[in-house]
């Protein structure tokens, strides 16, 4: 009888173990209700890649950006996109949040296709509305640019508004604003009506010296938590990757998540295909980092380290 409750006991711990191996990893993704991170989550439910061997995501719809980061923050969610300044602002004050890149796009400078204003010195005494507030990464950079140019007497002349992309998308069409500085997919959706994009983030990069694609969006998450899933974390990535790839070389994969980009054109459809496709990352390593300390510098110029935080370079331990 011993022998027999022995055996038995020695069976279920093997049966307990054939379960607890068999889990996957549950990764709690916090993403906005709008966003292209959902264009990418409707492809991977297309292909069967929310839930893999290793892996099953669990998608948690956030009101905005700064709901992310207290969601993360809090241990609500595993994982959030966003951008590497915060995350080395975040590791300076202790934490141990790391970065993975999602996106090289950037936003743009959109003005209307019969404007007068055809460089950044036509911006003087200019209506400019700039997505995303003053401490735009985007905003900040073209500040640094002026400055460079010696425009800063026309940037200061310049009257700036801010506010959410759809509304200032709005006062550029009811030409209540000359330009518009905002993020890519509304600068594409402008672009398919026929507004002209004067200067990209890219190009202002560029014009700082700045020659590497540097992703300034990324998947953000916990190094300890990684460590623990790193089998679970680097199947999902290779997941995004492949669904990325699909999308820019499938049409049938595109047109399967037409409902949510929300393309009342062929037109729009096109070139929201076309930014998309163009910020696919397919470099990153050491340039790719000390182009990120460039910007980062810049940055810490431009903000006054309102930005940055009091950290004088990117904290070691951002990019994952």
């Amino acid at each position: 009888m011993a022998m027999y409750k022995q055996i038995l006991f020695i069976g279920l711990l093997l049966i307990s173990g054939v379960s607890y191996a068999s889990e996957k990893t549950v990764i709690r993704f916090g993403v906005l209700a709008y966003g292209t991170v959902n264009w990418e989550l409707e492809a991977l439910k297309q292909q069967g890649l929310l839930e893999t061997a290793d892996y099953r995501l669990q998608v948690l719809p956030l009101a905005n950006p700064q709901a992310g980061k207290i969601a993360l923050l809090s241990g609500a969610v595993d994982m959030i996109v966003a951008d590497w300044v915060w995350v080395s602002r975040q590791r300076s004050m202790g934490k141990d949040y790391t970065f993975y890149p999602y996106s090289n796009t950037t936003g743009a400078l959109v003005v209307a296709k019969n404007s007068s204003l055809h460089s950044l010195k036509d911006l003087k005494g200019k209506k400019l509305a700039v997505a995303g507030g003053k401490l735009d990464k985007n905003h900040i950079l073209l500040g640094a640019l002026m400055q460079k140019k010696g425009l800063v007497d026309k940037e200061a002349s310049t009257e700036k508004f801010y506010g959410a992309p759809p509304l200032l998308a709005e006062q550029l069409k009811q030409k209540r604003v000359d330009a518009l500085l905002t993020y890519w997919h509304y600068a594409a959706r402008l672009e398919a009506e026929g507004y002209k994009v004067l200067m990209t983030g890219g190009d202002i990069l560029q014009q700082l010296g700045i020659k590497q694609k540097v992703p300034s969006i990324g998947y953000v998450f916990s190094e300890a938590w990684a460590s623990k899933n790193t089998q679970a974390v680097q199947a999902f990535l290779v997941s995004t990757k492949k669904v990325k790839n699909n999308l820019c070389a499938q049409d049938s994969a595109w047109q399967g998540i037409s409902d949510l980009t929300r393309a009342s054109t062929a037109q729009t459809s096109s070139l929201l295909r076309q930014r998309y496709c163009a910020g696919r990352v397919l470099a990153w390593g050491e340039e790719q980092h000390k182009a990120a300390e460039l910007i980062y510098q810049a940055l810490i110029q431009g903000s006054g380290r309102r930005l940055t935080g009091n950290a004088p370079h990117i904290v070691s331990g951002t990019f994952w």
